[in-house]
């Protein structure tokens, strides 16, 4: 007897990561359509979610009456995907359901409901799969980071599961870090237990998503993932392009790519260009560590991290640990200031009573150039430059600052060749990075990094970031000057997420025992004072 095979598409789920869900619905039917033509069987749309955080686009929600909007082709399932932390979270699991799913699937156009889980969320959530199935759901639970779990640890899962009647339970290789041979060996450690159907979703960090996912089928895996380009957070996922093929050869049936390469074409390749998912050699070295791809998303979307930033931060997580993505520890890798803050050098014999001018690296400091220079020549403040900011004449820069190590390690060429001194905790840095700076002229102020902390101590301080400015601001304040002037710091725009990282910091200072008062002098669009430098 043949076993039944679920070819899945869910790149409208997990690409929309990329675009928060905002796929317009001429894409979306074109897409639909493809898929059909392609010999596609179930199409995962969305997300349905409790959740209403900052816009997202319809297929964060996938409401039945979204999905209602849409001509459906015949033959195609639609599913949709629940966050497992969503049932074993603050509302009670069947509230959370029953607000999900207020129809029963007789009366919805979702045949399939798919929930994705930690396996720390496991078996708080199974009984889910009882309630679904009694609304007449068929039911897949997509279990996340597998790969790095023992023999015992896949077995009590399995063994779990058996008690609920799930239709497909999937693992997902969340690292991207499984071979062939690891992908088989965990499919017989489910089976030992497990006699159901299952699925498989893979990741291409190691260029492996299609082997592992053609292995898997045959194991006697039944559901595969896939989504259209690989679309999906960071190095993506199997691309449905080229496991249609391999599908369609194994079914012995023909179907028609055309549609599918079009919408590659007109609408995925595009967007591919402008979001930049699919493997790299950052994805690789990660997959090879098992550390998560999100750190390398959010590195390569932010202009802070330069080439050496990034390979330096995933040699800092592999020693470390980098298996659950948090930015706390993204932040943790830019910084190596934990424990007792170290320092021979007291900020007062330079700052004490003088007005401080920091010079950040926004585009006001270029900008408004002449003015700023008049201003110091006139007023002869004591000129503060973040790392390597160089807008202004050079001999007007009295003192530079710098304190993230990986952007020491990228910056210290030029930093040799600046004139001015750095005032930087060196002695807490790595030794490679004290090495690179040669024979510059040090100050050494002492940082501890805890969170919501600002303090001002004789030869260090504690801020609650590594970011340079809270560092500065810490300086000045450590050094009793009377007061600070700021320009160049421009801010970012509404959503980019480092303005609310500055934003909160700067109210951080403010609040603090003896912050000094702050005014910014060029445009900025943090909630600063601010005066114009033209009127000083």
């Amino acid at each position: 007897m043949m076993v039944k095979q679920f070819f899945l598409d869910c790149t409208l789920r997990d690409g929309g990561y990329y675009n928060a869900w905002d796929f317009s619905p001429e894409l979306i039917q074109q897409y639909l359509d493809a898929m059909q033509a392609a010999g596609v069987d179930v199409v995962e749309l969305g997300f349905r979610t409790l959740k209403n955080q900052g816009f997202q686009g319809p297929c964060a929600f996938t409401t039945d009456e979204f999905i209602r909007s849409l001509t459906i082709p015949a033959g195609l399932t639609v599913g949709v995907m629940v966050n497992g932390n969503e049932l074993v979270g603050d509302v009670p699991q069947q509230e959370a359901l029953e607000r999900l799913f207020p129809n029963a699937a007789a009366d919805s156009p979702v045949g399939l409901v798919r929930i994705a889980c930690h396996v720390h969320e496991f078996e708080k959530a199974l009984p889910a799969v009882t309630w679904l199935k009694k609304r007449g759901y068929h039911v897949g639970f997509n279990l996340m980071q597998v790969a790095d779990r023992s023999e015992d640890e896949v077995k009590v899962l399995a063994r779990l599961a058996k008690a609920y009647p799930m239709d497909a339970l999937y693992f997902a290789d969340s690292m991207g870090s499984m071979s062939p041979d690891q992908a088989a060996q965990i499919i017989h450690w489910f089976r030992s237990e497990w006699k159901g159907p299952m699925g498989i979703h893979t990741h291409d960090n190691l260029g492996l998503a299609l082997s592992n996912t053609l292995r898997a089928l045959d194991e006697g895996v039944t559901w595969v993932d896939s989504t259209v380009t690989g679309m999906g957070r960071g190095p993506g996922n199997a691309r449905t392009e080229e496991l249609v093929i391999e599908v369609a050869e194994r079914r012995g049936k023909p179907v028609n790519m055309v549609p599918l390469m079009v919408l590659l074409r007109e609408h995925f390749k595009p967007m591919q260009a402008h979001y930049g998912w699919g493997t790299n050699p950052y994805y690789y070295l990660a997959g090879k560590y098992g550390i998560h791809p999100t750190y390398i998303q959010e590195m390569l979307s932010d202009p802070r991290y330069s080439e050496e930033d990034v390979l330096a931060v995933i040699e800092h997580l592999r020693v470390e640990g980098g298996k659950k993505f948090s930015l706390n520890t993204l932040d943790a890798a830019r910084h190596f200031y934990r424990g007792e803050p170290k320092g021979q050098w007291s900020p007062k014999e330079r700052f004490a009573g003088r007005e401080v001018l920091l010079l950040g690296t926004g585009p006001g400091v270029a900008r408004h150039r002449g003015a700023l220079e008049r201003y110091i020549r006139d007023h002869q403040p004591l000129v503060l430059a973040l790392n390597t900011q160089s807008a202004i004449d050079a001999e007007l820069i009295d003192l530079r600052v710098a304190c993230h190590p990986v952007r020491l390690l990228a910056d210290c060429e030029a930093h040799t060749r600046l004139p001015q001194p750095l005032i930087t905790p060196y002695s807490m840095l790595p030794a490679d990075v004290r090495d690179s700076l040669g024979g510059k002229a040090v100050l050494d102020f002492g940082l501890n990094v805890q969170t919501d902390t600002f303090e001002f101590a004789k030869s260090h301080c504690t801020a609650p970031t590594s970011l340079v400015v809270a560092y500065a601001l810490a300086v000045a304040t450590s050094g009793q000057a009377s007061r600070i002037r700021m320009a160049g710091f421009d801010g970012y725009g509404a959503d980019d997420p480092r303005s609310g990282e500055i934003h909160q910091l700067l109210e951080q200072y403010q609040d603090a025992d003896g912050a000094l008062p702050v005014t910014s002098i060029t445009p900025t669009r943090y909630g600063l004072h601010s005066e114009s430098v033209y009127a000083l």
